[in-house]
This record gives structure tokens, C-alpha cells and sequence, in this order.
């Protein structure tokens, strides 16, 4: 091996072993020093980087820059254009740049590229350097990058899920306020007043609880009628049946209070009122084809 190919890893014994004899490079023993030097450089670095070298930027790159292309065709010696063709009208410009001697860099740049058999947005940050020989001269251009593609795909969620809890905040409290007025017009006395407000956020809270343990914004009917029922009476004296039927935000929470509603109503004047009283609480689905009604 060339001694400036050695510690080169996986690329360094491909570049060694490469035929050359036929790229704008020529064989390895002609080529001039500077770029060896940038070769062992880019080689020795645990960075992802890129040579392009020559007019026609013929590629060579480093094992760290390997994930970076993921299952595209080994890129060793092919003209960096043709690497990157899907991105070059982005990129060409930039790499045009660094030929005529500008360093550019920019952080998380997005390209949409091709690497798994698909077309993907991907995100990068990166930096398209000159590489000059001892008189100035620009021979190639060093492409050191690092793919931010999670990074960003995760802040954009966390925005989303942001902007997601914002909404919900809005919209409970619009409900707590219609819940408080409406229990404070409606009650006997202020202590009455404030045990109906006290078991009615506290259903609330239980069907915020059911859509956090669902991870989205619906929840099945089972799941709110026993999380209200358990929390509220307890179960033992309860019969749950009905079909699997998905409620979204709003009627979850409409179901919940409901059924915080009629349990009080049990627990007081029904057959919770009494030792051997028993509750059955059954619904049937709409039909969407034939139309009808939720009954429960």
C-alpha cells in the first residue's frame, strides 16, 4: 500500500487498490503531492469528507462519508456530479463556487436526494472548501458534511407537538370554563358547587389521560366509560359492553363528563343508591353506509 493510503481504512484500501489507469487522475504514482496530502488528510479524519479533485471532480471519500451515501453505487472516481445528479442543480452552483476559490458553508440544508431506491428529503450541514497547491492554484474542492436530517425531523415534531398542546390548552380551557359557569348557575350551594366542579375536571383529567395512553387524539368508548366509572364508583357493579368505536377529541371528553354525570345520578337516586343496585352501560355504533345514531 502507499504510505499515504495507510490508516485508511475501507476507503484507503479501495483507493489503493482502484485502477486509475484510465480517470482524469491518472495512476496513483503520478499524482502530485498536494493531492496525497489531501487524500491522507481526508482519510485520517473520523469526520464524514469528501475529495472532489480536478476539473471533472473526480470523488474520493472517506469511511465516514460512506452512511452519508447510504446504498447508492460506490462513488470512488466517478465525477462528484454524478454522485449527487438528483441534487446537482441545487448543488453544482456551490461546488462551482469552491472551484473558484469561495468556501461556502450552511447549516441544514435540505436537498432531496436518492440513496435507498426512493427519493428522500434529507438535511445537511456542510461545507464546499478550495484546495490549492502551493501557488495558489485551485486543484479540488473538500466536501466536509455532516447529515442533520434526524436533528431537524425532530424539531419539526417537537414544533407540531408544540403547536399541538397549545390548541388542546385552548380548548380545555374554553370546556373548564363552560363546565365552572354552568355548575356554579346550576348548584344548590357553593360547597354543592364545588364537588360537582371538583368531579367533573377530575372526569376531564381522566379523558385527557385515556387520549395521552392512546398517543393520538382518539380513544376507544370502552377505554373512557371504564377509566371514568374506575376512578369515580370503582367497576364491580358494572356491566361494559359494546362495540370497538373511536371517539376523537371533543367526544371523549363529552362521553367522559356524561358518564361522570349519570354515575352521580346513579350513586344517588338510582340503583347505586342501594346495596344490591347494578349499572349496564351498552352502546351501538352508527351505521355509516345506512346512516343512523351512536346509542348508549
Amino acid at each position: 500500500m502507499h504510505e499515504f493510503l495507510k490508516g485508511g481504512g475501507r476507503q484507503g484500501a479501495a483507493i489503493g487498490s482502484h485502477d486509475w489507469s484510465h480517470s482524469p487522475l491518472g495512476p496513483i504514482a503520478h499524482w502530485p503531492e498536494v493531492l496525497k496530502i489531501s487524500v491522507a488528510m481526508m482519510l485520517a479524519s473520523r469526520f464524514p469528507m469528501c475529495l472532489a479533485w480536478g476539473p471533472d471532480l473526480v470523488t474520493l471519500h472517506n469511511d465516514a462519508y460512506a452512511p452519508i451515501l447510504g446504498d447508492k453505487p460506490p462513488a470512488l472516481g466517478l465525477p462528484f456530479s454524478s454522485v449527487w445528479a438528483e441534487a446537482w442543480p441545487v448543488i453544482g452552483p456551490i461546488a462551482a463556487g469552491a472551484l473558484s476559490g469561495e468556501a461556502t458553508f450552511i447549516e441544514d440544508f435540505p436537498l432531496e436526494i436518492e440513496r435507498c431506491g426512493a427519493p428522500e428529503r434529507a438535511y445537511f450541514t456542510f461545507c464546499y472548501s478550495p484546495v490549492r497547491d502551493h501557488d495558489g492554484h485551485v486543484l479540488g474542492m473538500l466536501d466536509t458534511v455532516m447529515e442533520t436530517t434526524a436533528r431537524v425531523e425532530a424539531e419539526k415534531r417537537a414544533e407540531l407537538l408544540n403547536a399541538e398542546l397549545s390548541h388542546r390548552i385552548g380548548n380545555l380551557l374554553t370546556i373548564v370554563g363552560a363546565i365552572a359557569d354552568r355548575t356554579v348557575r346550576s348548584a344548590a350551594s357553593l360547597p354543592d358547587a364545588r364537588r360537582a366542579l371538583s368531579t367533573r375536571l377530575a372526569a376531564m383529567g381522566r379523558a385527557q389521560s385515556v387520549l395521552t395512553k392512546a398517543g393520538r387524539r382518539e380513544a376507544l368508548v370502552a377505554d373512557v366509560v371504564k377509566e371514568t366509572l374506575a376512578a369515580h364508583i370503582g367497576l364491580d357493579r358494572f356491566t361494559i359492553a359494546g362495540p370497538a368505536v373511536c371517539l376523537d377529541e371533543q367526544q371523549t371528553l363529552a362521553l367522559a363528563l356524561a358518564v361522570n354525570e349519570l354515575a352521580s345520578n346513579a350513586v344517588k337516586y338510582g340503583a347505586l343508591s342501594t346495596a344490591q343496585g347494578r349499572v349496564t352501560c351498552r352502546w351501538r355504533a352508527a351505521n355509516p353506509e345506512t346512516g343512523g345514531h351512536f346509542l348508549f
